[in-house]
Formats: C-alpha cells, structure tokens, sequence
C-alpha cells in the first residue's frame, strides 16, 4: 500500500467515526512542510490553510501524521466541534489584528503584511516566550498547536518553539472533540512500536485519556488480526489441541489440557515449567501452543507476539533477561525477555509468550529473582536509575521501571539430568510443573509416517527395534525423546535413499552412535545391558559396545558409556 492510499483510507475512516457529513472535508497535514512536529510544551499539529473557514462551519478535523523510526507512523485525528466557534472567533481576531497593522502601515518593508501584537499587553517584548508575535491579515497559513492544557492554540504568521509560555493573551484557545489515532503498519511492527504506542499515551496524557480512540485501518498488511487479540482462556481447548496437531505435536496423555490449565488458571501471573528429559518436546509444545493460540497455522509461521529466550549457564543476575546499560553505544540493551515485556506493555489485548529455554543450565533463583518478586508483589522490574528513559538497541525506549503486564506468558523449560542445577522451592512455588518425561514411541511413529508418507518404510524397519530397546531403557529412567526417535527414522530414510545399506546395518550404526551413548549406571543397570543384548540379537556392533559396558561394571562396579 503506498503512501497516498494509506493517508486516504485513515482520514476516511476518522471521518465515517466522527460522524460528520461530506461537507466537512478532513485537512490532511501530512506533507514534508506541513505536517506534525513535538515542541516544547506540546506538539504542532502542522499548518493549514483556514483562511475560509466560514462563521457556521459545522466542525473541522485535523488529521496529522508522525513518524517513529525505523518505520512505525502513528497517524491521528483531531475532530472540533463543540467548541468550533472560539477557533472561528480567533480566526477571525488573528485577520482583523493583521489587517489593522496593515492599514496603519506599521509593517517594515520586508514584513509588510505583518502585525505585531505585545506579549501579555507589554510593550517592548521580543518574538520569544515575553515577546511579540505577528500576524497576517489571512489565515491560510495557521500552524496549530496542542499544549499541555489539551487546548488548540492558534497564530497565522511564524511558529512558537515553546508553548512554555503564557498563551492567554493569544486566545481564545479550543477544546478539541476526540483524537482518533492509528499505527502504521499495524503488524506488530509490534516488536517496534513501543515508542510511537507511548506517543499515543502522551496525547491521552494531554487531552484525556477518553477522548483517545484507536482505529483499525489498514487490513491489507500482516497485523495483528482478531487471532492474535484474544486471550488463551477465552479459547476452547479442543481448538487448539487440534490447532497443535495440525503443526506437528504429539502429546497423546493430555499435555496440551495440562498446559492450558496450568498457564491460564490465574488472572494475574502465567508461568508454567515444563520438565523432562532431553527431547520429548518441551520447547516444541511451548512454541506450538503459542502460534495456535495466536492462529498462526505454520511451524514456521512468523509470529510477533512470541519470544525465545535461550538461558546461558553464566548468568548469575538479572541483565541476561532485564538487559543493562551499554556504556560504550549510550544505548539500554533489550534482551529478548525484556522486549517481551515490553511488546506485552504496548499491546495489552494480545497475549505474550516467552519461552526461557533449558533455565537450569543456571541457578534459577539469581538470575529470576527480581521477575519472581515482581510477580509475586505486583511491582515493578528495575531496569535504571536514570530519571529519563534511555534508548533501547530495539528502537524502543526504556523508562527507569516497568511492571509486568497481566498479558505476559512465561513458560520455562528445564531438562533433568547431571548437567544442570537443581531449581529451588522458591521457583517451583511460584510455577505450575509439568513432566514430559513418558514418550509413546508407537504413536508419535504412526504420527510421524502421516505426515510424512516418504517416511513409512523407514518406520516399518526401525519401528520393532527401537520400540523395544525404548521399553527396556525407559524403565530405568534412561529413555529418549521424540527428537531422536524422529532422527533415527530420518537417517534411516537418508541412508535407503542415498546409500542402500541393509536396514540392520543402519539400525545398528544408529544405536551405537546415537542410543547406547546414553547408556550410565551400576549394578542395578546390569539387567538393562543384559536385556539390550539380547534385544541387538544379529547385530554384532551393537553387542560388542554393550559387552564393553558390562566390562566396565564387572571391572568397575559402574559404567558410562561416553567416558
């Protein structure tokens, strides 16, 4: 959509909410001379021509655009109507002061067409706040401007810099209506659009907050359709269990209602910690209950409202999710869970999700406290002492502390094994876990071949042998996950594509290179290597590693296969 089409479908649809008949024609102030610019001490809304505005004018409507980059426009409306006589009686003063000036030839030469009025009735005075300022005896060319008192003043010769002034003398001023606004483009642009949403809060600041609107204009872009504005509660279940088959997932034990439940069943605070071992679609269940709840209907689908947050194991503190000030850039860094937050703060009727991927690799409880606090007490994260917001490397700006909005889903995942640390009872207090620990290799094999038909005969080789060694290492909490059972059928099919190797040979490089090295224990494991064994009958590679581990125990009275 080009510049000119958007301007025109904003102005119509701020006209056809306003209510106003097609006599009353919007002047658009959208061009690079003309259009809206922040002054100190309110906002200029650009310069119109209103030099025939008549006495019964039935309203005026001021529509005005502002740019954020890198690419965001807020576009906004201002509609006088109830008070359209005082901006037609200061119209009116503005022409009669220039054309006295004019008849008494007190203009210089090179201002012939010019008044100049005392600041506040006191002689003397300058252009500046204290000053002078001039008029024309026309009102084509009237800037007009929003201060802080959320009034509309008006001059017709030169510009305030400042409305840090009295503006009394230069009344009356208007009480403007209603101010519609909308955001171009209304995709969650988003992850961008924090500072031209804060924009929209300053004018409710300046004008009260009922008289701001937001139109939905624009419905050509990808934006945040009506999918992505409806919260997960409101969403029966069965849809988007269906919604996560459809992308993919395999959760044939309930997990998704358990998510659900779990994610949902408080209105002020969302975290939910799914557990298991490595592979059984933890991450996977996260992201795909996100994009079906936002009606995203790809695995690959772009989805604005859905953040990953990998946790790195030296993180002692906050800033690897809250972010720090950089020193060197003069900039606030945004970590992917902080532009969460703040893409939830900008957009309160979406629901945010946040995945903090593997968050044992480091202690839980240092580098989450202060989003635990905040959830707990209702307060604030601290972000920065400074008394003014900085400029995050997202674009967005990042005031001093911001609070956790009610509209932000937090899902961590943690993987139980020897390489991560313990999460302690103050974590597990102020979340829902759920184990994702059991896998049903039958099923998500059959599920697998239907979605992928070119993989039935690799299935049909593999299925019998891996089911049962599955079986066999899962009762002594060594089983795997739907990752590598989807891996061993892949290469299986690789293998019979580009190599024909007889399936034994493969199942067997398979289990040796991707099963067995799982394998650890001590005298209690001795039934599994004996069971293993005897489930690789005709498999001599496979047997050979498997007798070495029983050395190991013999020799040992322990084993691990890599070691």
């Amino acid at each position: 959509m080009n510049l000119d089409d958007r301007q025109r479908l904003f102005l119509e649809a701020a006209q056809k909410h306003f209510g106003t008949s097609a006599a009353v024609r919007p002047r658009a102030l959208f061009g690079v001379s003309n259009s809206a610019k922040i002054v100190e001490g309110g906002i200029q809304l650009g310069v119109v021509n209103l030099d025939s505005v008549k006495d019964d004018v039935e309203a005026l409507i001021f529509g005005c655009v502002l740019r954020f980059p890198p690419e965001d426009e807020v576009y906004f409306a201002v509609l006088v109507r109830k008070d359209r006589q005082s901006l037609v009686s200061r119209l009116a003063e503005m022409k009669r002061l220039g054309t006295a000036s004019k008849s008494k030839a007190v203009a210089t030469e090179t201002a012939a067409n010019f008044a100049l009025e005392p600041h506040g009735d006191l002689p003397g005075a300058g252009e500046q706040p204290g000053g002078m300022i001039k008029y024309s005896d026309r009102n084509n060319l009237v800037p007009v401007y929003l201060a802080r008192d959320g009034r509309l003043w008006l001059r017709n010769a030169q510009f305030w810099d400042s409305l840090n002034i009295e503006l009394l003398p230069f009344g009356p001023s208007t009480e403007p209506d209603e101010i519609v606004v909308a955001l171009y483009p209304p995709t969650a642009s988003a992850r961008r659009s924090l500072l031209a949403r804060e924009f929209i809060g300053w004018l409710g600041a300046l004008v009260g907050r009922e008289k701001i609107h937001e139109l939905p204009v624009w419905s050509d872009v990808a934006s945040l359709g009506p999918a992505m504005r409806r919260m997960p509660s409101s969403i029966p279940v069965a849809e988007i269990e269906a919604a996560v088959t459809a992308l993919g997932g395999h959760y044939p034990q309930g997990e998704v209602r358990r998510f659900h439940a779990a994610l949902n069943f408080l209105e002020h605070k969302h975290f939910v910690i799914l557990s298991g071992i490595s592979g059984t679609g933890k991450t996977q269940l996260a992201l795909k209950y996100a994009r079906s709840v936002h009606g995203v209907t790809t695995p690959t689908g772009t989805d604005p409202l859905l953040f990953e947050c990998p946790v790195r194991p030296e993180w002692t503190d906050p800033t690897g999710l809250t972010g720090y000030f950089d020193v060197l850039t003069n900039r606030y860094v945004v970590p992917p869970f902080l532009e969460a937050v703040l893409v939830a703060t900008a957009h309160r009727d979406s629901p945010v999700f946040i995945i903090l991927d593997e968050m044992n690799l480091a202690r839980v409880e240092y580098y989450l406290s202060d989003v635990l606090s905040a959830m707990e007490s209702g307060g604030s994260l601290q972000l920065h002492s400074h008394d003014v917001p900085l400029e995050g490397t997202t674009g967005a700006s990042v005031r001093a502390e911001i609070p956790l909005p009610p509209n932000l889903f937090i899902i961590g995942t943690i993987n139980v094994d020897e390489t991560t640390n313990p999460v302690s009872d103050k974590v597990l207090d102020r979340a829902s876990v759920i184990d994702m620990s059991s896998v049903d290799v039958p099923g998500f094999l059959k599920s697998l071949a239907g979605r992928f038909p070119d993989l039935a005969s690799a299935r049909a080789v593999a299925e019998p042998r891996l089911t049962r060694i599955h079986g066999l290492m899962q009762d002594y909490g060594l089983g795997f996950g739907y990752r590598l059972i989807e891996e061993f059928i892949r290469y299986h099919a690789f293998d019979a594509q580009h190599l024909q190797n007889d399936g034994d040979t493969v199942t067997e490089q398979l289990l040796v290179q991707k099963v067995f090295v799982k394998l650890r224990g001590g005298e209690r494991q001795r039934p599994l290597l004996d069971g293993l064994l005897k489930a690789c009958d005709g498999l001599p590679r496979a047997q050979a590693y498997l007798r070495r581990l029983q050395a190991d125990l013999d020799e040992y009275g322990s084993f691990q296969a890599m070691r």
